[in-house]
């Protein structure tokens, strides 16, 4: 074998290996990279003596493939991706501090939507119990609030 029918050979294995590794994968990790090899391996059967150009179809492709692909392989393809619930529907809700709020003692609980919430502060500081407190996010399991301003304004 010559050194132009090992570049075929050589893009050829690296076509099963990148469609193997993504066999073993549960995530679209190298699928990208077996669209690059098997277009350097048309480019290597066609043009053996180019291998500036296999190599460039292999990066440009693989490039393309996984630009246009990826962020739609995220979004629907991410084992990881969080299903929508109905607990966001506390958001900006306002509740009230059952368990005085410290993040450093790790305590904290407000009650809002009719349940009691673990919670933290989001900016650290210590809320006390029966203080109003506004639902900023929810990380995990947990509230992160800030204190509630009251409004000294009267209503006409």
């Amino acid at each position: 074998m010559d050194f132009m029918g090992f570049m075929v050979v050589l893009w050829l294995a690296a076509l099963v290996v990148f469609i193997i590794g993504e066999a073993l994968t549960t995530a679209l990790t190298s699928i990208w990279f077996a669209a690059g090899a098997l277009a350097a391996l048309i480019v290597a059967a066609i043009a053996p003596e180019l291998i500036w150009l296999q190599v460039l179809f292999f990066v440009v492709v693989s490039g393309l493939a996984l630009l246009f692909t990826r962020p739609l392989a995220k979004r629907y393809f991410n084992a990881k991706s969080m299903r929508a619930t109905n607990a966001d529907r506390v958001l900006e809700m306002t509740g009230v501090v059952k368990v005085e709020i410290d993040n450093l003692k790790g305590t904290g609980l407000v009650y809002v939507g009719g349940k009691d919430w673990t919670a933290r502060s989001t900016d650290g500081q210590i809320i006390p119990k029966d203080a109003l407190v506004q639902i900023r996010r929810i990380e995990g399991v947990k509230l992160m609030v800030e204190p509630q301003l009251v409004s000294t304004e009267k209503a006409d």
